[in-house]
């Protein structure tokens, strides 16, 4: 069966109350498109990055109160997890989907990130599409159009990654709900594959 893509109702499963109520509904609707998803854009990853990347859905198992608010796809290079590696993520809120690259708190990766951001601040203000965006907290929807940011805001970045513990950094494109290339399957992984592509330098500034 060929992924077909996101629908109203998997974006909707956000409204479920209750964690056990939307646990269920992320189950039984969104979690196997995100799977086909992972099996799907693996290989492409993995050429990509010159190694093999490994899916790993979202399983939200610590939660024990809270429903989440968000689910993905990650891949990184490691088949036992992502969360301490750079990784590319494909996931939605209620209100989009996004298709990001992310070092997240687990990492130690985001000061070597840091490094390479600071010293190539300039070249990524040019090669960054200027629809994508940046965000430095997984958990919150928020973000900053890449057209808004300066060389100031980068330099903010990467010194919030070297010396924060908790910090984290997602770069990527946003895709409000309802946008009709979501529910198109071979058209929704061809935009997945082309901003992975344009992803890959931050990607490799990770390491």
């Amino acid at each position: 069966m060929p992924f077909e893509g996101f629908h109203t109702q998997d974006f909707d499963v956000f409204k479920v109350p209750g964690l056990e109520p939307r646990m269920e509904a992320l189950i039984a609707n969104v979690r196997p498109k995100l799977a086909m998803l992972g099996d799907e854009i693996a290989p492409f990853l993995s050429a990509l990055c010159g190694e093999e990347m490994f899916p790993h859905v979202a399983k939200h198992a610590r939660r024990t109160i809270n429903p989440p608010n968000d689910t993905w796809v990650a891949w990184a290079a490691s088949k036992r997890g992502y969360k301490a590696l750079p990784h590319f993520q494909v996931g939605m809120f209620e209100s989009h989907l996004f298709i990001i690259f992310a070092v997240i708190y687990e990492s130690p990766n985001k000061v070597t990130f840091a490094k390479h951001l600071e010293k190539n601040r300039s070249k990524v203000i040019k090669s960054v599409p200027k629809e994508f965006y940046w965000s430095m907290d997984h958990m919150d929807p928020g973000f900053t159009p890449h057209a808004d940011m300066s060389t100031k805001d980068f330099s903010q970045i990467a010194e919030k990654l070297e010396k924060v513990k908790k910090s984290e950094v997602l770069c990527g494109l946003r895709i409000p709900r309802g946008e009709s290339v979501l529910a198109n399957g071979p058209e929704l992984i061809s935009v997945i594959q082309s901003t992975f592509e344009k992803l890959l330098p931050l990607y490799k500034m990770a390491f």
